[in-house]
């Protein structure tokens, strides 16, 4: 069983879809992604510098669109798609659309309107996030407690996000929890906390006027790590992800219950694949942050077709 894993906020670069855009349909469907989600994709993805593209306008469509390209080469690439898909954060919409819920399109819409609702919703109190790695958890979240900072997402392999005030998070990295080091992440607001509830409401308008699918394969919800069942419940839950924490250590979990033999994390890729090596230790994983990591991708789907062949 191969997982398909879309990245969230933060794993984009600078100029990271001018590979992509080198393949053929790639400009069109970004021209249509672009005019969904009303963000120039094409400019923000191949000339914008990287404080142009930190901007959750930009940088939410700009990492979903790129999931979305890199599912399609893949598939072309490849013949046939994973066996299951997650998201972890803004990733989830592009999750959604590899199980067949929403189209592309609709997906683009929906992130256009959840990136201009998040940032709004940032402008109102200055606050952010940071990376804490290592140490105890209960240690970690009883040091976030004091600090009343919120644990954003449960990333696994030792990584807790925490989001709150900016003095809050400042007081954390003067004074971390014992054998914790902390990195404060490159995002503009306390993103999967109460600072975002004006963006739910924004994003739940959004959602109703979707038609969603019920999904054509396994999905994992990062809420907690279980299986979603009904389209109408994956958008409810990509609505309500935007205020509460992202437990991607959850999916994992479920990963390895599942049985997983391999993860495939698609474009701007890197980071899920790094928590999976601690997560899910002895997993193959495969990035494709660029259209030269399609042959490896595709590798490993038709491996795992292979031994279901051989074993039935």
């Amino acid at each position: 069983m191969i997982v398909v894993a879309c990245p969230g906020q933060g794993s984009q670069t600078p100029g990271f879809l001018a590979p992509w855009l080198e393949l053929d349909g790639v400009a069109d469907s970004l021209a249509l992604f672009s005019e969904a989600a009303e963000v120039d994709l094409i400019e923000h993805g191949t000339t914008s510098d990287a404080d142009t593209i930190r901007d959750t306008r930009i940088a939410q469509p700009l990492i979903v669109a790129a999931s979305l390209i890199a599912a399609q080469a893949l598939r072309a690439r490849a013949g046939r798609d994973g066996d299951g898909v997650a998201g972890h954060s803004v990733g989830e919409l592009a999750a959604i659309v590899g199980a067949g819920v929403v189209s592309a399109e609709e997906a683009m819409r929906l992130v256009g309107v959840r990136g201009r609702a998040m940032a709004d919703a940032a402008a109102q109190a200055p606050t952010g996030m940071s990376a804490v790695l290592g140490g105890d958890e209960d240690a970690v979240l009883a040091r976030l407690a004091e600090l009343e900072l919120t644990p954003a997402n449960y990333n696994g392999g030792g990584q807790i996000v925490a989001a709150g005030a900016l003095t809050a998070l400042s007081a954390l990295a003067e004074a971390p929890a014992k054998g914790t080091r902390v990195i404060p992440l490159q995002v503009a607001g306390a993103f999967h906390t109460s600072y975002m509830s004006s963006a739910v409401d924004a994003l739940r308008a959004a959602v109703a006027e979707a038609a969603p699918n019920d999904p054509a394969m396994t999905l994992w919800t990062n809420r907690d790590g279980s299986v979603v069942t009904t389209g109408a419940q994956a958008l409810e839950l990509i609505t309500g992800q935007v205020s509460s924490p992202v437990r991607w250590d959850l999916c994992m979990a479920s990963f390895a219950e599942a049985g997983i033999t391999g993860m495939i994390e698609l474009a701007p890729a890197g980071a899920l694949t790094g928590l999976a090596k601690r997560g899910l230790r002895g997993t193959p994983v495969v990035a494709v942050k660029t259209p030269d990591d399609l042959d490896a991708a595709a590798d490993l789907l038709h491996a795992a077709a292979s031994e279901r062949n051989e074993t039935k």
